[in-house]
């Protein structure tokens, strides 16, 4: 009895170890769903360098809660919300710098709960560009309206899809620019067994205005850990920007991210 009660002890710790792990991998999977049923604050910061004649630097916090509510027994709406916090110095020349809060972007998926035949994860819904910038140069000062949507699968550890959206701009300051822009986000990514995850995407942005490309390409590798029942993913990353407007960033940046999760 005595031989026995220490290995049952210890099996039974390996096994809520094991249990513990399923459980972050599972959830740092459903991370990777943009509209999965997981409430979740992502704090993300995106340094980039190289705007205009100055080589001017920008940093961006951007706070972005995902919300699920329940509609009925088959239906979910997701809320998306983006509210950039910025600090910028010399993006337009000799501009100065900036600090505050830019345009706040809203979306609102309506999901099923249930995957589609062959296992295909989908959502629709408004997407509302909220004129909150703070100072002039850090936002349009116009209200935008337009659809959004995501569509993924997930097989095994992989999670692969696209999420887009098109924004008009339909009030605001006469004399700023109207907007007329699409948004294009690809993605794929790899959740391994012990909750590591490694991702790759698109963050496209083509403005029919001025008709050109912004094209950032990300890669992070991230990782969910629990701390006293509270799942948290960290993230490190980089991106190359491919493409970009005249006077747009150059060259690499760097992107960091903690993610709050409240699993049902």
């Amino acid at each position: 009895m005595t031989t026995r009660l220490p290995l049952l002890v210890a099996s039974s710790v390996l096994l809520a170890a094991s249990t513990a792990s399923a459980q972050d991998a599972d959830l740092a999977k459903k991370l990777s769903n943009p509209i999965a049923s997981l409430i979740s604050v992502p704090f993300q910061f995106n340094y980039d360098r190289g705007y205009g004649p100055t080589d001017g630097n920008k940093a961006v916090l951007n706070i972005q809660p995902v919300i699920p509510f329940d509609l009925n027994a088959d239906w979910e709406v997701i809320s998306r919300t983006i509210a950039p916090v910025t600090w910028q110095d010399d993006i337009a020349g000799d501009s100065g710098t900036q600090f505050g809060l830019g345009d706040t972007l809203q979306s609102f998926f309506f999901s099923p709960k249930q995957p589609a035949p062959g296992g295909i994860i989908w959502g629709v819904g408004p997407a509302i560009l909220i004129p909150t910038a703070t100072e002039p140069l850090l936002g349009g000062e116009k209200l935008g309206l337009g659809p959004t949507g995501v569509v993924l699968k997930q097989d095994g550890p992989w999670t692969y899809g696209a999420l887009a959206n098109h924004i008009w701009s339909v009030a605001g300051d006469g004399g700023r620019s109207d907007i007329s822009s699409t948004f294009l986000q690809p993605f794929v990514s790899y959740t391994t067994q012990d909750a590591w995850t490694f991702a790759l995407n698109t963050e496209s942005t083509y403005d029919w205005e001025s008709n050109q490309w912004s094209v950032p390409i990300n890669f992070s590798v991230s990782k969910l850990v629990t701390f006293d029942k509270q799942p948290v993913s960290f993230q490190l990353g980089a991106r190359y920007w491919a493409e970009a407007p005249e006077g747009g960033p150059e060259g690499w940046g760097v992107r960091a991210a903690i993610t709050f999760l409240f699993p049902k």
